[in-house]
């Protein structure tokens, strides 16, 4: 598969990127091979194999919501870096 010069600039011209020459000559040979191995992968037979979501056939990955303490108010408020003994103090927004 070969992409032209002219493809990249159009394509960066869209993105709104800024490459010089040497720039448009490295993505052109980098993007011609990644579109050649895209090309390959094509060319497998995957009549057969069955389409996955995820590499292992988990079907729920998620642990029993289990009631636990919760962290004492005092301990909580020392990790921020204002407080006024009930709650952490932030600027005002509006």
């Amino acid at each position: 598969m070969n992409i032209s010069k002219e493809e990249v600039i159009k394509v960066s011209q869209l993105a709104r990127l800024e490459l010089d020459d040497a720039e448009v000559e490295a993505i052109t040979g980098q993007l011609d091979k990644i579109l050649g191995y895209v090309a390959k992968l094509n060319e497998i037979d995957t009549e057969n194999v069955k389409a996955t979501t995820h590499a292992l056939s988990l079907t729920n990955a998620f642990r029993e919501d289990e009631m636990q303490p919760s962290l004492p108010q005092h301990d909580a408020l020392a990790n921020g870096p204002r407080q006024n003994g009930e709650v952490f103090v932030v600027p005002r927004i509006i």
